[in-house]
Order: C-alpha cells, then sequence, then structure tokens
C-alpha cells in the first residue's frame, strides 16, 4: 500500500452519468491485482472529509483508471477534475479475485451496473493466462451498459433496452444450458441483491463463485471497522470489507 498525490490525466464519460478518470500513479499501477481497489481524498479540504473507494477499472504503463457514477458530493467534485488537478491515493487496497488459482478453465465474469468495473481488469490477466472468457453485463438499459476492454460479451437490461430483458443473473441462468463451459468459474460485481441471487444459482450448481462487494469502506484498511460483512462460520462472526474483502468466496458470507 502507498499514498500518491496522483495527477489527474483526464475525466471523460463513457455512458450516461458514468465517467472514467485517468490518473498517473506508476507505484499503484505496477502492483495493483484485479479486484482491489483505491481510497482517493476528493477533495484538497475537509469537505467530503472521508475517502471514496473505486475498483481499479484498468492499469497500464505508470496509469491507473478507475470509474464512477455522479451519485453526490465526492462524485461529484472527482467529475469536475481536470487535468490541472492532483487527487491524494491510498492503494492498492483489498484482497483480490483468485485468477491464478487452478482447478477452472472458463472464467465468468458478471458485472451488474458500475460492477463492470473490476472486469477489465480480469479480463487482461486471464487472457493472458489462457481462460476462456465469458462477460456478463446487466444495465437499467442500454445508456447505462459499459462494453470497453471486455471479451465475449453478453448483456441484459432491465428494460429490454439491449440484449435479453431482465438481470444477468437471469441471462446467466437461460445461457448455461446452452454452452459448453469446461470448469466454469464465476467472478462479479454488483450491488448486494444481485450477488446474493447470483450466489444462490452458483451454490445450487456448484459451480465455485468469487464476489466484490460494494459498500462504504472510509479507511481503507481495517481501522475505522465501518464496513462489517458476515460470515456464514469460523472463529469469528465478521469479516471487514476492506481488509479481509472486498472479494470474497460467495459461500464464506451471508449477503
Amino acid at each position: 500500500m502507498v499514498q500518491e498525490q496522483s495527477q489527474v490525466i483526464s475525466v471523460s464519460e463513457v455512458a450516461r452519468n458514468t465517467y472514467v478518470l485517468r490518473f498517473h500513479s506508476p507505484r499503484i499501477a505496477r502492483s495493483v491485482l484485479a479486484g482491489q481497489f483505491v481510497n482517493i481524498a476528493v477533495a484538497d479540504d475537509c469537505d467530503p472529509l472521508l475517502r471514496r473507494p473505486f475498483s481499479i477499472y484498468r492499469a497500464h504503463g505508470d496509469t491507473c483508471e478507475i470509474i464512477f457514477n455522479v451519485v453526490g458530493k465526492g462524485t461529484l467534485a472527482l467529475q469536475k477534475k481536470s487535468s490541472r488537478d492532483v487527487v491524494n491515493v491510498l492503494g492498492p487496497l483489498g484482497t483480490p479475485y483468485s485468477l491464478e488459482s487452478e482447478g477452472f478453465m472458463t472464467a465468468v465474469l458478471v458485472g451488474g451496473g458500475l460492477g463492470v468495473a473490476p472486469l477489465p481488469l480480469s479480463t487482461l490477466i486471464l487472457r493472458n493466462k489462457g481462460k476462456e472468457l465469458v462477460t456478463i453485463l446487466g444495465a437499467r438499459s442500454s445508456e447505462y451498459l459499459v462494453e470497453q476492454h471486455l471479451e465475449n460479451v453478453h448483456v441484459s437490461t432491465d428494460d429490454g433496452t439491449k440484449g435479453m430483458k431482465g438481470t444477468a443473473v437471469d441471462l446467466l441462468a437461460s445461457l448455461l444450458p446452452t454452452q459448453r463451459w469446461k470448469s466454469p468459474k464465476i467472478f462479479a460485481c454488483g450491488p448486494t441483491g444481485m450477488l446474493r441471487a447470483l450466489g444462490k444459482f452458483a451454490v445450487d450448481r456448484n459451480i465455485p463463485c468469487e464476489v466484490s462487494l460494494e459498500g462504504p469502506m472510509a479507511c481503507g484498511f481495517g481501522i475505522c471497522q465501518g464496513c462489517p460483512v458476515e460470515l456464514v462460520d469460523g472463529r469469528s462472526r465478521y469479516a471487514l470489507m476492506c481488509k479481509d474483502g472486498p472479494v470474497f468466496d460467495i459461500r464464506r458470507i451471508s449477503l
């Protein structure tokens, strides 16, 4: 983990109310793993006070990218950044996906809404490992979809404006019987409701599944104790999303 004063390179809109911020951060770019995140101080003063967590969307050379929606004061401040600005970035933080693990041949990447965030970096790593890739995206409508830097993409939208009408889990359920995926493993990110439904789907079919949780992670490394995750069993009843996650085996947690 490092803390860097990082020069903003660009902020670009990639879908409706969805932006990619690219910043210069050599040490983070060279060490980040898929599924890890950074905590960014979005303002120079204390308003907003708390850092905001963002999955690393892409990392290449000396630069990193995050993707975000504008939903409040903090993300609005990021959207207004320009190449004249510097942001204080802490990272890389958290536990990544187990992309290096053995036992699977097909990686099924599932992203709901902004859950697409860790998928491009995952795609790059998995492609280099020679894994078969399947990507399943869900969004409210076509104007919110982000499909760049992904492979073998299948799409669902709530309103049916693109792809199958329904959720990402509905789409996965419809695809699975028609495919010949060898030893699949699911790597997912998205809202809790989607991950809960996906977890049940995966457990019922005995498909390994790792999920990246979304939530407030103010400190980013376990000091503030503000991001508990309930465990199914073990010595402790709770884990911390920022320190023990945000990636968890779906069988370990209760959503």
